[in-house]
């Protein structure tokens, strides 16, 4: 008998072991909810104390790690079709390099190794390359085998930038610029000094493309205008968007030209003094040109877009805090995002440093708040993705006091 207690007292004392270990592994599996900052940033994955929403540090690496301008597309499928690459710029001892991530297992695989600054944040989905500059050379890194090849060298009597791939992946689309726009960079290397420098210099500019297979440089025009912010149709190989860059309530910005044909069309002509329309960029099935639009600058807010088919132009209202640098779209079309902006913005908005979801709603955008971004520098601009599935919203932060990509779920976390 005395036996039997003993056991049945150590089958008890085990049973409440084990619920008390179970009890501990649930409370430490238990997202953390903390104010969005460096502290949370450490804890790689929290849930936004002001929003309700998860967020999560998505790479993890040491040094600097850059998510893509909002314009440029970073994904592509995994090689077996079962998942989503990404890819991005991270700091290394040989300089900045491409690498990507799956978004679903979260492995990390560098693709570059060269070293000197990189340029062209270019990936190709179908070629499966990534395209970028070197000083005055451009190259293409096939992203599975990361075999690297040359493609073209601009002469030394010009200096010569791209930024986009056409939809048939065999045209890049860049720039050439003067010498003297150069000298203006390198003397006033910040924003706030070189703008309207190069804007008031009215120096020459070409519109160029360049022929991925052969090498070859066509000048499509030049204008003694700063020609910038190239974009090529997502649908359209022949379709080309450039900017005529500058302060924005003085230049008639967004233009298409066709690569073959050199016709032009403006896509937004400003119809009273100060109206400003910029930061434009298509949706994935090329029908639409998104634009922030300020009608005058900083009193109205819209995101506006162009139907290219028939002309008519769609307006949301924004409120003046829900403006964003960037906005972006949707891969079903339905939604929006916006990085927000802090004070010293265009809009000047008192509670503007947040991360939104948007959806249209008749003539407006309903706003959800899904991360509160105090604690970001917004000389590091978040640039806002959509996830390929639609559920998360991929930005750039600096809550560490370095550059580090993060991703926040649309949906609201239910703990």
């Amino acid at each position: 008998m005395r036996t039997h207690k003993i056991v049945l007292a150590i089958v008890i004392l085990f049973c409440f072991s084990c619920k008390e270990k179970q009890s501990t592994i649930s409370n430490q599996s238990k997202i953390p909810v903390l104010e969005t900052s460096k502290e949370s940033s450490l804890a790689t994955v929290w849930i936004d104390s002001e929003t309700g929403h998860k967020i999560e540090k998505l790479i993890d690496r040491k040094g600097n790690n850059s998510s893509f301008y909002f314009h440029n597309n970073p994904f592509l499928p995994t090689k077996n079709k079962k998942g989503w690459l990404m890819v991005f710029y991270g700091s290394t001892p040989n300089g900045s390099q491409l690498f990507t991530i799956d978004l679903k297992t979260k492995n990390i695989v560098q693709i570059t190794n060269k070293s000197g600054s990189k340029s062209g944040e270019i990936v190709g989905d179908k070629t499966r390359k990534v395209y970028y500059r070197i000083n005055d050379s451009i190259f293409a890194t096939h992203i599975d085998t990361h075999e690297t090849t040359f493609i073209f060298k601009f002469p030394t009597d010009k200096m010569g930038s791209i930024t986009t791939l056409n939809a048939d992946e065999t045209m890049l689309g860049g720039v050439i610029s003067s010498k003297e726009e150069q000298e203006i960079m390198k003397k006033y290397p910040e924003k706030k000094d070189f703008f309207d420098r190069i804007y008031d210099a009215k120096l020459e500019r070409t519109l160029i493309t360049i022929d991925v297979a052969n090498g070859s440089l066509k000048e499509l025009f030049s204008e003694k205008s700063w020609l910038n912010h190239e974009q090529f149709s997502p649908t359209d190989p022949k379709l080309l968007m450039y900017c005529h860059e500058g302060p924005w309530h003085k230049v008639d910005r967004i233009w298409n030209v066709n690569i073959d044909t050199k016709n032009k069309e403006i896509i937004h002509k400003r119809t009273i003094e100060r109206e400003i329309a910029g930061h434009e960029f298509f949706s994935p099935d090329g029908k639409t040109i998104w634009f922030d639009l300020q009608i005058p600058r900083g009193e109205t807010f819209y995101l506006a877009g162009k139907n290219l088919k028939n002309g008519e132009e769609k307006r949301y209202a924004l409120q003046r805090d829900e403006w964003s640098i960037h906005y972006n779209i949707a891969p079903d079309l339905k939604s929006f995002a916006g990085d927000g902006g802090n004070d010293g913005q265009v809009a000047h908005a008192k509670d503007g440093r947040w991360i939104y979801h948007f959806i249209p709603k008749g003539d407006n955008m309903v706003s959800t708040k899904l991360v509160n971004m105090k604690n970001h520098n917004y000389k590091l601009e978040p640039n806002v993705h959509f996830s390929p599935d639609g559920k998360l919203i991929i930005f750039r932060a600096n809550f560490e006091g370095n550059s580090q990509i993060y991703a926040v779920a649309i949906d609201k976390f239910k703990q």
